[in-house]
């Protein structure tokens, strides 16, 4: 037997959460297969089997919390047969583990196993080849790859019925992609009615359990509270030209370099020439000692059905519009997908987080500690505003600095505001590096 334990998690993190087992006990895996999903504070981690071998027993249920080496469950590797593999799973049989063709394999059968498997006809005994019954469904979803599944239960089409060309004959994503767009698979019988679930009685409230993440954001929001002296100071940008200036290239710069280029890689480049203007901005405190950053890792705030996490831009300074573009919409997917690396959400300098995607008129960012301040956008609105005497409708948008009083000064603060919004209603000026 070989104990699957829980790996280590990353830099800092000692807990996570078992979220969801993709393993049943009695299933065969493949090495490198992934068993079960952990969810710590910032990240999904992928436990893999380390060979190939039969799913034995699962000791933590999912929801439990689990530390770093403990065991999850137990692999047995003697599972395996000739076949390898998801084949392997597709061919065997539940309850010998052997294929329909292949002999018996295991420990010596009782008296009663013996009359079990002994042939009634033929009067083959225990060891002979054991003509097995054709696979149950339960053995042919062995063969289906998860995502192939779900593609095939969202076009209503009987996946089994796919052929498969995977190793093994495993049926995947492409497989049922292909049988979709040739009008091919079988199509699952219409759902039987479920009556109507009846009406609760008395049930008032319910409880739900917070997960891993949850605990540590909601941790990590007290510390920034009590361990900053938080200030946030607002102001607004008329983003007329840089609205123009998007709508001008935006085509061109998808048509010929696959980007969609976004209002975020604007105020990434904005916020890096100001932080170059106001370098206390992007420090940190240690102690006594204030440590200043010649480098800007720009966090962008990414809101994912697990919670908000924080992925980063690495060197976001030293990189153009177009490379920007790609990092966050390479970020983005990653969290959102539970593909985040712990290299992604580390070493952090300065974070941005835009409310106005949701909506958000105005409101006040909360640091993301240890970095002493947050930049956040808000939703663009058309507004009368006075330009040079006469009142015009503007686009325009409230931004937030939420800052760290002990180390940057209001006026400093307001600067930096200032510089972020003049680069912003002048956006050719920071395009030259």
């Amino acid at each position: 037997m070989i104990s699957i334990k829980v790996p280590p998690l990353g830099e800092s993190i000692v807990e996570a959460t078992v979220s969801r087992w993709l393993k049943q006990e009695g299933d065969a895996v493949s090495a490198g297969e992934t068993l079960v999903e952990l969810e710590t504070d910032k990240i999904t981690v992928e436990v893999p089997a380390l060979k190939a071998g039969i799913l034995a027993a699962r000791s933590r249920a999912e929801g439990d919390v689990v530390a770093v080496d403990d065991v999850l469950g137990q692999l047995d590797e003697s599972g395996t047969a000739s076949v390898s593999g998801v084949a392997r799973a597709a061919l065997s049989d539940p309850v010998t583990g052997g294929g329909p063709n292949d002999p018996v394999v295991g420990p010596t059968p009782t008296p009663t196993a013996m009359m079990m498997t002994s042939d009634p006809v033929t009067g083959g005994g225990p060891n002979d080849p054991v003509i097995g019954p054709t696979p149950t469904p339960t053995a042919m979803a062995a063969k289906i790859a998860p995502a192939a599944q779900r593609n095939a239960d969202a076009a209503g089409i009987d996946a089994a019925s796919v052929t498969g060309t995977g190793r093994g004959g495993v049926i995947s994503k492409p497989d049922v992609v292909n049988a979709i767009a040739a009008g091919s698979g079988t199509p699952n019988p219409a759902p039987t009615p479920v009556p109507a679930a009846p009406a609760r009685t008395g049930e008032r409230e319910t409880r739900e359990k917070m997960t891993t993440r949850r605990k540590r954001i909601a941790e990590n929001l007290l510390v920034a509270q009590h361990n900053t002296a938080h200030l946030t100071t607002f102001n607004e940008i008329d983003m007329s030209a840089t609205t123009a200036l998007r709508a001008r290239i935006k085509d061109k710069v998808e048509k010929e370099h696959g980007v969609k280029l976004s209002f975020m890689p604007f105020f990434v480049k904005a916020a890096t020439h100001a932080l170059k203007a106001f370098p206390l901005v992007n420090a940190q405190i240690d102690g006594e000692s204030i440590v200043y950053k010649h480098y800007v890792n720009m966090g962008i705030a990414v809101a994912s059905e697990a919670g908000l996490v924080v992925p980063n831009v690495k060197d976001a300074d030293t990189k153009g519009m177009l490379a920007i573009s790609r990092d966050i919409a390479n970020l983005a997917g990653k969290a959102r997908s539970g593909k985040l690396a712990m290299d992604d959400l580390t070493g952090g300098t300065f974070t941005i987080t835009n409310g106005g995607v949701f909506g958000s008129l105005i409101s006040t960012p909360i640091i993301n500690y240890p970095q002493v301040a947050i930049l956040g956008l808000h939703k663009t609105q058309d507004r009368p505003v006075a330009i040079d005497g006469k009142v015009e409708i503007r686009p325009m948008m409230y931004v937030a600095l939420s800052y760290d009083h002990r180390i940057i000064d209001g006026q400093q603060a307001v600067l930096f505001l200032v510089r972020i919004k003049e680069l912003m209603e002048d956006p050719a000026a920071m395009l030259v590096d």
